[in-house]
């Protein structure tokens, strides 16, 4: 189950990509992510009123983990300054390669306080077959 749920994530954020550049290009890069931002901000609170969620915070969170957020509005704002040059295909395989390059760092060393998993060659021939599907990508 968490396999398809994972695809149908890989193929929502190819839509979310081109809607994104889409706009970028109508309403100019730092709009179209305030207007992103917003809409996100109200699907979110409509989502927590139909299951009836409550926002919990928590104390002792470490300080760090709320940058998500600034993450999140930087890779949207990337995103829309490459769409127009790239296209939808080489900024998403563009942008699995840097996930798990810097997976595979944090998985090595355990950074961000995550379980070690040490790396391997099995995991070279992934990064070599997505390598190659940029490389094919551009070229043609």
């Amino acid at each position: 189950m968490n396999n398809l749920i994972s695809a149908f994530i890989g193929a929502l954020i190819s839509i979310m990509l081109m809607f994104n550049g889409t706009l970028s290009n109508a309403c100019g890069n730092y709009t179209s992510t305030v207007i992103i931002h917003i809409v996100g901000f109200f699907a979110i609170i409509l989502l927590l009123l139909i299951t009836k969620s409550k926002i919990k915070i928590q104390k002792g969170i470490p300080l760090y983990l709320y940058s998500a957020g600034a993450i999140g509005v930087f890779t949207v704002l990337f995103n829309n300054f490459s769409f127009a040059i790239l296209g939808a295909s080489i900024l998403i395989a563009l942008g699995l390669l840097g996930q798990s390059l810097a997976s595979i760092i944090i998985d090595h060393f355990g950074l961000l306080g995550m379980k070690v998993i040490r790396f391997n060659k099995k995991k070279l021939i992934g990064l070599t077959f997505i390598t190659l599907g940029i490389f094919v990508m551009t070229i043609f």
